[in-house]
């Protein structure tokens, strides 16, 4: 799908080999740090109780989950039969299609990596020129080391259906993207079409998340930037996720949640995240907010979107100043410490869980804080001020 997923900054840039309104579904490919298994992982393991999961096994012939309300507790169904302590994310049952994983290497991958191993059934969609690569990938072991669970066990996924999420139907598709021979091969792969696959192949899901964005003008400053441009960001970035919500709700459960990937430049000016992307993002948040309230009202179901902070991957590495952001952050943010992307995953666990069922509608910062600074701490400025620094200690 045209759209090249959410990077560290969120950020991608354009493919020259096709057209800007083709490049959605780079998807998860971006945005990953380099590390899916940090102390997070041990945390999800131990704090959330995921201590005995196995490779799950999954019935693929299996009839919808269908329920009317959702009842959070504090210990999972399993936990309840021996003493723990504590509260527990437990998706088991659950079943997830997460839109924009192309490899591991990107938040898509991480988040997947989060629901599995608090026991959802995972099911990816990955743009279609890239379909090759990560099922071969996939199928020769290539990522098995990414795929390790917190009780050892390598994340397995269900199904992986092609998709290019800027494209909501058949009819929308050019014929020089249908003649493509980066499509040949695949069919049934736009919005509308995937939808009507997951339900003939599963019957329903629980959780929906969308892990794209792409700005083929991203690098130009926006006096720079073609309405072309412009528009192909808010395609492939924002209006991706409305139409995934729009095809995809009829066939979620009641009581499920979705959630997006946004970043802090829908509110805060970042020079070099250009393209149209800060406006993309920007509408990508009051879009969750209408969003929560029409899927909430209309289906019972959660929408929320998790703004990270910068973190080191491919597609922001190709944007050329991701390592100036991570530095950025670590002089600034309140916590001192490189995000991981785990982080990310662990939160979207969290938040599609029944842990999260009154939460809705909300943008929710990872991104050790740096959202809430005011002013850059490292600036000269602040030279002669005794600012806290990590692993200071504090005099009464």
């Amino acid at each position: 799908m045209a759209a090249t997923a959410v990077s560290g900054l969120q950020m991608a840039t354009a493919r020259s080999n096709i057209s800007s309104s083709h490049r959605i579904f780079k998807a998860g490919a971006a945005i990953l740090g380099t590390n899916t298994k940090g102390r997070s992982w041990a945390k999800l393991a131990s704090a959330c109780h995921i201590s005995s999961l196995k490779h799950f096994e999954r019935s693929f012939s299996s009839s919808p989950i269908r329920f009317d309300k959702v009842v959070t507790k504090a210990m999972s169904e399993a936990s309840e039969k021996k003493p723990v302590s504590g509260l527990s994310i437990d998706l088991k049952g659950k079943r997830a299609f997460i839109a924009g994983v192309a490899d591991d290497n990107g938040y898509g991958w991480a988040i997947a990596k989060s629901l599995a191993a608090a026991g959802a059934e995972i099911l990816v969609g990955t743009w279609v020129p890239a379909l090759n690569i990560f099922e071969t990938s996939l199928r020769r072991g290539k990522f098995d080391e990414s795929r390790v669970l917190p009780d050892g066990s390598l994340m397995e996924i269900t199904k992986v259906y092609p998709l290019d999420a800027v494209y909501d139907t058949l009819d929308d598709v050019p014929e020089e993207v249908k003649a493509n021979k980066r499509y040949a091969g695949s069919s049934n792969w736009t919005v509308q079409e995937v939808a009507e696959t997951v339900k003939q192949d599963f019957g329903s899901i629980d959780i929906l998340v969308h892990s794209l964005a792409n700005g083929p003008e991203v690098t130009k400053p926006l006096l720079e930037t073609s309405r072309k441009g412009y528009l192909a960001a808010v395609s492939a970035s924002t209006y991706s996720y409305v139409s995934l919500l729009k095809y995809f709700i009829p066939i979620m459960n009641p009581g499920g949640s979705s959630i997006s990937l946004t970043y802090i430049a829908s509110e805060r000016v970042i020079p070099g995240y250009g393209g149209g992307m800060s406006s993309a993002k920007a509408a990508l948040e009051s879009d969750t907010r209408v969003l929560a309230f029409e899927a909430g009202r209309k289906s019972k179901i959660r929408v929320n979107t998790i703004s990270a902070g910068p973190l080191r991957s491919r597609a922001a590495k190709a944007i050329g100043f991701i390592d100036t952001m991570i530095e950025y952050s670590l002089a600034n943010a309140p916590l001192q410490k490189e995000l991981s992307a785990d982080e990310v995953g662990n939160t979207a666990a969290f938040l599609v869980s029944p842990l999260a069922s009154a939460i809705t509608g909300a943008v929710i910062y990872v991104d050790n804080g740096l959202n809430a600074m005011g002013v850059g701490v490292d600036s000269p400025l602040f030279a002669d001020l005794n600012l806290p620094k990590e692993g200071q200690v504090l005099e009464a």
